[in-house]
């Protein structure tokens, strides 16, 4: 799979610009501020229907303006496909796929799968747990067609649990909140089983990933932890619900789940340096990708954003090994430092593009 071009309105400091891609490595250097996420944030917004770093639509309106356009041409197996997007204020948004709207935009998702690792990652580790299960969301719904609308379905039963925690408590309520019960442990229980065997899949590719980068430095893991593995989600909603109705909010179920990350048995947000967190999340990225690859028969997209700092020559050089020897597919790569991504890239293929960016504005 390949984007061939873009074209770009309006989008964040992008106020208009329409690149030709290589089928290769593309990089976009410049300095910070002048546009290189920002073109990576729209390649994303054409996958995902979402802006990679979150927030409004609107947020990614250019100052002033009163919309954002984005259009991309993807190819493969010589199959050409035409994404629209458009974004306006009051109005909403809008997706299209060969000139025909979506019903629903989780019917987009997936189509058209990408990884993306940029210094943002970070909250992967640092943060709480909601940015682990964004992330576990992010890959499963690119990766399963049926989780999205489910997990779609368990946030929208379990907005309606706490709306009904917060009424006053009679037989009426106890009888339907038994209902709306019954409708979250189905979907709840959807979403363990695919978040479980994710994390399964993922673990191999992911030591294998670490070890090439490290040079087996150290032992990594990760671990899926859900309150569903130890009991059955029907017996700790009734176990917990009067203490629900004191919170009055749901204190159990898939929406507490953690994702460990683990370093020689340690927790890696606790003892892991700045350059073994960067490296444990470009092992997981790159395990995702390998992921993605294997059940759609196809590379995805892969946008490395500012990766090279942080990660000392070692590991630059096994990064670039690994790149090299595998069938990556297409890549895009931001820097700013046009000599040193110049000199990387050089190590892969003769074959790449390189544009440089500045206030929004693209030339190769």
């Amino acid at each position: 799979m390949l984007l061939k071009q873009i074209s770009i309105i309006n989008f964040k400091n992008i106020a208009s610009a329409s690149l030709h891609f290589s089928p290769n490595i593309n990089c976009i250097v410049g300095n910070n501020g002048e546009g290189k996420t920002n073109l990576l944030d729209a390649v994303y917004y054409l996958s995902m229907t979402k802006s990679y770093f979150g927030g409004s639509d609107l947020f990614n309106i250019r100052h002033g303006e009163q919309y954002f356009t984005l259009q991309g041409l993807f190819s493969h197996e010589d199959e050409e496909q035409q994404i629209n997007c458009g974004v306006k204020r009051d109005e909403g948004k809008v997706f299209k796929r060969n000139s025909k709207i979506y019903s629903r935009l989780s019917d987009h998702v997936g189509l058209f799968p990408l990884v993306m690792i940029s210094p943002t990652d970070n909250a992967l580790i640092n943060e709480s747990g909601e940015e682990r299960r964004k992330y576990l969301n992010s890959v499963l719904a690119q990766s399963e067609k049926e989780y999205l609308n489910v997990l779609l379905r368990y946030n929208h039963i379990l907005l309606q649990r706490n709306k009904l925690l917060k009424t006053p408590f009679d037989s009426n309520t106890a009888d339907l909140l038994s209902t709306i019960d019954e409708q979250l442990v189905i979907a709840g229980k959807q979403i363990y089983h695919f978040r479980k065997q994710l994390i399964i899949e993922l673990q191999p590719h992911f030591a294998k990933a670490y070890n090439t980068l490290s040079e087996h430095k150290e032992e990594v893991s990760l671990a899926y932890r859900s309150e569903l593995t130890h009991e059955d989600f029907a017996v700790l909603l009734e176990q917990n619900r009067e203490r629900d109705r004191a919170f009055q909010h749901t204190t159990t179920g898939i929406h507490r789940d953690e994702l460990a990350m683990q370093i020689d048995d340690y927790p890696l947000r606790r003892i892991g340096s700045q350059g073994q967190q960067k490296t444990f999340l470009l092992a997981l990225k790159l395990a995702q990708f390998e992921l993605l690859r294997r059940q759609k028969g196809f590379c995805p997209l892969l946008l490395l954003d500012d990766i090279f700092d942080k990660l000392d020559a070692g590991r630059v050089h096994q990064l670039l090994s690994m790149v090299a020897q595998a069938a990556f597919g297409q890549i895009f790569i931001t820097d700013s430092n046009k000599v040193r991504v110049d000199g990387i890239v050089q190590q892969l293929t003769k074959d790449y593009t390189i544009f440089t960016a500045e206030l929004g504005q693209f030339e190769s």
